[in-house]
């Protein structure tokens, strides 16, 4: 089979189980751009997270309304640079140390998933080290879609003379070694110019994680990881979705729908300023009303200067009415797309959802109704001196970057090999170094 082109992400190596380390990671949104910077250290193996090789500590956190940025994507260069370089700085100044490089997240560039299957012959009867690396590279001969890059691949099981299910085959006995290989992609110029944006700020990528898929790690306990989960991302220009189940992650996807476009549905149906919208969607907004609602007035400001142009008041009850049916349909989007894409069963019973958005009063009865009946709001697990402001589902994905290093070990790339060996060394720099060439 021939191997068609596609883009890779930067990838990072594991950190070594046994080693501490300082990571910064970047969680460049819609509305807001987060910097966290943490120390990892070993962590002892009866601790509560069983999946986690680190503790995480917090050193330093910076974040700053987003500018420039439009759906998770970056819409201009040097409006979203200047806004990156002011969550870093701050997370700097509190941590006392400078970084060199960053995890950052992708929640734009319509994030989606891929499952591709091989099969090898075994040599001998039980399976080795060298067995594992064939079928994950036979694997790896994917062609994704034209526009795509590969942000990861990860093994979700592994099949042994026809039995499925199998975690952990080396050993064990068998004539023929299969793999399923899920492949998270996303559009190339997304992933390119949100790079770019960062390396201008004379930052290196270490790895670009998917924003769904990051919120999962930070936020879902061991037990719903193994029984089955769907995680929702409510953010201001996505909504993004990932599907869990049995410790894996089986799939992602995103609609481009989000609380911004709350945002506007408040500011068109009140004719109010989008600064004062957001303001009434924060603190009085919600899905679901009461009998007190109609009762309840709230003090809408004029959308011009002119003194002419009074405030005007309108019931709670009307707020709700314009939140509701964005709210509704972003939730049947994202049903949709689980059943469409044949995971519906995947997710279990079991929904966690994160983002600002999440924050909307009712949203777990809606959601419950819409898509099943245990709902929750998650928030990052397992993070320690994490400022009281940054412990709510908003900083799940930021929480989750830093919880990436400790199972970027579990995703293979058979191409990034090659990439290496045409730029002569397989350092970071030379791998950015190749993938920017390779882009521009």
């Amino acid at each position: 089979m021939s191997r068609a082109p596609f883009e890779i992400a930067p990838k990072m190596r594991p950190i070594p189980p046994r080693r501490s380390a300082v990571v910064g990671v970047l969680d460049v949104g819609t509305s807001k751009i987060v910097c966290l910077i943490a120390r990892l250290k070993p962590r002892h193996a009866n601790d509560a997270l069983r999946r986690r090789s680190h503790a995480v500590e917090i050193l330093g956190i910076g974040h700053t309304r987003s500018h420039g940025m439009k759906g998770g994507a970056v819409v201009d260069m040097e409006r979203a640079e200047q806004s990156i370089r002011r969550a870093v700085d701050a997370a700097e100044r509190m941590a006392g140390v400078q970084i060199a490089s960053v995890v950052c997240a992708v929640s734009g560039g319509r994030l989606g998933s891929e499952h591709y299957v091989a099969e090898v012959d075994l040599p001998d009867p039980a399976v080795a080290e060298g067995d594992i690396r064939r079928v994950l590279d036979a694997a790896s001969t994917f062609a994704v879609g034209d526009g795509r890059c590969v942000l990861h691949a990860l093994p979700v099981g592994y099949a042994l003379d026809a039995v499925t299910g199998i975690s952990e085959p080396r050993g064990m006995l068998g004539r023929r070694l299969g793999v399923d290989l899920h492949v998270i992609t996303a559009d190339v110029p997304a992933a390119r110019n949100l790079l770019l944006c960062i390396e201008r700020c004379h930052l290196g990528v270490e790895a670009m994680v998917a924003a769904p898929y990051a919120a999962a790690l930070s936020t879902l306990a061991d037990d719903e990881s193994q029984l089955g989960c769907t995680l929702i991302d409510f953010g201001a220009g996505t909504t993004t979705v990932s599907v869990v189940t049995q410790g894996h992650c089986v799939y992602v996807d995103g609609v481009a729908l989000g609380g911004q476009h709350i945002t506007n549905d408040v500011a068109r149906g009140l004719s109010t300023r989008l600064v004062d919208a957001e303001r009434l969607k924060t603190l009085h907004g919600g899905v679901t009303a009461m009998g007190a609602d109609d009762r309840e007035l709230l003090t809408v400001p004029a959308i011009s200067d002119d003194d002419r142009d009074l405030p005007h008041a309108v019931p709670k009850s009307q707020l709700l009415k314009i939140i509701r049916p964005r709210i509704e349909e972003t939730v049947e989007l994202v049903r949709d797309r689980l059943v469409a894409s044949g995971h519906m069963g995947d997710a279990g019973r079991r929904i966690v959802l994160t983002g600002g958005a999440a924050q909307l009063i009712g949203l777990t009865e809606i959601v419950g109704k819409i898509l099943g009946p245990q709902v929750r709001v998650g928030r990052p697990l397992g993070i320690s001196r994490l400022p009281e402001a940054a412990r709510g589902a908003p900083f799940a994905v930021a929480a989750g970057l830093l919880v990436y290093p400790q199972v970027a070990g579990l995703e293979h790339f058979e191409a990034r090999r090659h990439r290496g060996a045409r730029g002569g060394t397989d350092g970071y720099f030379s791998r950015v170094g190749n993938w920017l060439r390779e882009a521009f």
